[in-house]
């Protein structure tokens, strides 16, 4: 495949999927379908005669959202076309929307509004990625695979990857990276027990006996990433390992909001440790001034 960087349309994000839609004129298709390719205006195409995207790189959708767009799409209609290019058996195969797509086929509707591009293999999988990057729909692990497709199945150099996604070189190397943890290190990431930080500081536990079972602490005990970091380097430096992090306890929110209440009545750092109905009220002062004020206010005076 041949990248031109001095095409600027395919730098960018901000000018929106249509500067990756270029306009191909495709002799096997129908001049129908050519010419509302041209045309580049929206057509009611039956839903039923859409075929699911091959190259589509997300695999999980939260379903109670999906009912929820096919709610409003009962309600309000589908606001942006969906992206389809023709097929030469008379055929739609899906380049971008599917979960307006999907939603339409739940709020029972027999067609949707669609715009007609004649795109090639390599752009179709290209545009679904650049879609769900914008859109933030995919998980890590599914960046990282959708990454990896474009490098094994279009030879793109991780230079030219970022070009065409907007991110840069060093966050598709660190997404690539995420492939070489377990599959169950790999399964929890996906999931969202471990973030995109913590598979991070994991990889550098790589070919270590125990990464699976330091990932599964790390999910049980909801450790931060930076009590994830000094993890690994204690098991990959045992000698100068320091006492085990504790995750965070955390804050009851009664407590919190009452500190924060003191904190605007006294003008000073309020901190409240509470356990079990049993604790103690700290109060910070920075000046002596803070402090005479305090003691008044106490005093009544």
């Amino acid at each position: 495949m041949t990248t031109s960087a001095a095409d600027p349309k395919r730098r960018a994000l901000g000018k929106g999927l249509d500067s990756l839609l270029p306009r191909v004129h495709a002799t096997a298709a129908p001049a129908a379908a050519a010419q509302e390719n041209e045309g580049g205006k929206p057509r009611e195409i039956p839903v039923e005669l859409i075929d699911r995207n091959p190259f589509q790189t997300r695999m999980r959708v939260d379903e109670a959202q999906l009912a929820e767009l096919a709610a409003s799409i009962t309600a309000n209609g589908v606001v942006q076309p969906i992206l389809v290019r023709p097929q030469t058996n008379g055929r739609f195969q899906l380049i971008a929307g599917e979960r307006r797509w999907r939603a339409s086929q739940q709020a029972g509707k027999k067609t949707i509004p669609a715009i007609l591009r004649q795109v090639s293999d390599e752009q179709a999988m290209e545009i679904t990625i650049v879609e769900n990057l914008q859109r933030a729909d995919l998980n890590p692990m599914e960046q990282a695979r959708a990454f990896s497709r474009l490098s094994t199945e279009f030879h793109m150099t991780q230079e030219q990857m970022a070009q065409r996604t907007g991110k840069d070189r060093a966050s598709v190397t660190n997404f690539m990276r995420l492939l070489k943890l377990p599959e169950s290190v790999q399964a929890l990431v996906e999931s969202g027990s471990l973030t995109f930080g913590h598979a991070k500081a994991l990889l550098g536990l790589n070919h270590h006996p125990g990464l699976e079972k330091a990932a599964q602490r790390v999910a049980q005990l909801s450790l931060s990433v930076r009590q994830t970091e000094t993890m690994v380097q204690n098991m990959l430096y045992p000698e100068k390992a320091k006492k085990e992090p504790k995750p965070e306890e955390p804050v009851d929110p009664n407590v919190k909001e009452v500190a924060e209440q003191l904190q605007r009545a006294l003008g000073l750092k309020v901190r409240i440790e509470d356990k079990n109905g049993r604790g103690r009220v700290i109060l910070s002062y920075s000046k002596l001034e803070e402090f005479d004020a305090l003691l008044e206010r106490l005093a009544g005076k």
